[in-house]
């Protein structure tokens, strides 16, 4: 959606002279929670709670927005006493995650609450000012993944544009990048190729949390809405979910597990082509395959490129849903050997180099202007280049310049 790109500034702050940023938490030692982080979620219900008091708050949540005992932050904040819950808003998916992936998602009466539940992923995707009226602060409390194209920072975007143009705050309840904080890999997206699956120039896998991105997107790309981050705490950069303590809620339908997460950055591009990229099965994402492929000649030709942190297995598969719905497919499983090593994105452009050198007479990349995979990339070259046979080396260095600016840009914007 290119009406989400503003102008790119190197100065820092931009936006109303009454706009502001704040962050809010303070780390706790790593042997006072005996390794496990606490969201920004606790935080904000805890210590940081006087943001709230006396307010009319909007909550932009859906069921990743839980406590270490799994209860739920419209629960806790529906009880409160010192600050009113108005308003509920789903992201893709709703806000209890009873949508499947791109399904539209239509406003609704919370069950268990009573409240309006608006839908971010429906007829709009920005919050109306009708959605807004008596409100005054917005939280947003939702886990990310840590890829480009999960639509999840792009809601968080367009909330804080509508948050500023009606004259609200937005609290970013902040929680750890599941996948690490340390690694960023990918194209930097093109300006031109602005989507919901991408709104603004940065890479594949950004290795920020959702404050970081807030903080970027207020200040780098001008949103200048008036913004707190409430920081999550005891967290290192280097932990990634299974390292935190935290429990893990699937953010959406296919992203069932740990692993699905760390492999999305790179086969979520197979989305932008005629293979099916496993949804329809129990592994999304881990599952890559077609009916024409060869699977064990696959498999082998992906194993001897000998990628860090990654085997390749033979697998079959009939997808219930989606691409191939009741047709036997073949193909390979993705399996992490190593988290720290491995390279998503290496991975999924692997395959797809793999994929067009044996079977490119049967295999496409999806039509469209521009092309869906363009719009995953965030690039254009990159489709033509796996289709031309280029090198992973050689794709590699082409993507390093902008990759390199973004780094730089990005460690301003580094919480913790």
């Amino acid at each position: 959606m290119t009406y989400l790109i503003r102008t790119f500034s190197r100065r820092g702050f931009v936006g109303t002279a009454a706009a502001s940023a704040m962050v809010l938490g303070t780390p706790i030692k790593a042997s006072a929670r005996a390794g496990k982080a606490v969201s920004g979620l606790e935080i904000l219900m805890g210590q940081k709670r006087a943001l709230l008091a006396g307010k009319r708050v909007g909550l932009i949540t859906n069921p990743t927005g839980v406590t270490l005992k799994l209860e739920s932050a419209i629960d806790l904040m529906a009880r409160a006493r010192d600050f009113k819950l108005a308003a509920l808003f789903g992201p893709e998916h709703g806000v209890r995650g009873d949508a499947q992936a791109g399904a539209a998602v239509a406003d609704n009466v919370d069950a268990r609450t009573g409240l309006p539940a608006f839908s971010l992923y429906g007829t709009t995707r920005k919050p109306t000012p009708a959605m807004l009226a008596g409100l005054d602060v917005l939280v947003f409390d939702i886990q990310d993944i840590g890829a480009r194209f999960y639509t999840y920072p792009w809601t968080l975007a367009l909330v804080m544009q509508a948050a500023r143009e009606a004259g609200i705050g937005v609290i970013v309840a902040d929680r750890p990048n599941p996948i690490g904080g340390i690694r960023v890999e990918g194209p930097v997206l093109d300006s031109a190729l602005a989507s919901f699956v991408g709104a603004y120039p940065i890479p594949i896998r950004h290795g920020m949390t959702l404050g970081e991105l807030a903080l970027m997107m207020n200040t780098d790309f001008s949103i200048g809405c008036n913004l707190n981050v409430v920081r999550c705490t005891n967290w290192r950069r280097t932990d990634n979910a299974s390292q935190t303590g935290l429990p893990w809620v699937p953010p959406s339908p296919n992203m069932p597990t740990i692993d699905t997460a760390f492999i999305y950055p790179g086969t979520c591009l197979i989305e932008g082509t005629n293979l099916s990229e496993g949804r329809g099965t129990a592994k999304p994402f881990e599952l890559i395959g077609a009916p024409f492929i060869d699977a064990q000649a696959l498999a082998d030709k992906l194993n001897q490129r000998n990628l860090p942190g990654a085997r390749f297995r033979p697998a079959w598969f009939t997808p219930s849903f989606s691409k191939f719905q009741g047709q036997l497919c073949a193909g390979v499983q993705v399996h992490i050997t190593d988290r720290t090593s491995f390279a998503p994105v290496d991975a999924g452009i692997a395959i797809l180099l793999e994929v067009v050198r044996h079977h490119g007479k049967d295999f496409s990349f999806l039509p469209g202007k521009p092309p869906f995979f363009d719009k995953l990339a965030g690039v254009s070259w990159l489709r033509e280049a796996i289709l031309a046979g280029e090198s992973l080396d050689a794709i590699k260095t082409r993507w390093q310049p902008e990759l390199a600016a973004f780094t730089l840009k990005r460690a301003r914007r580094l919480l913790y």
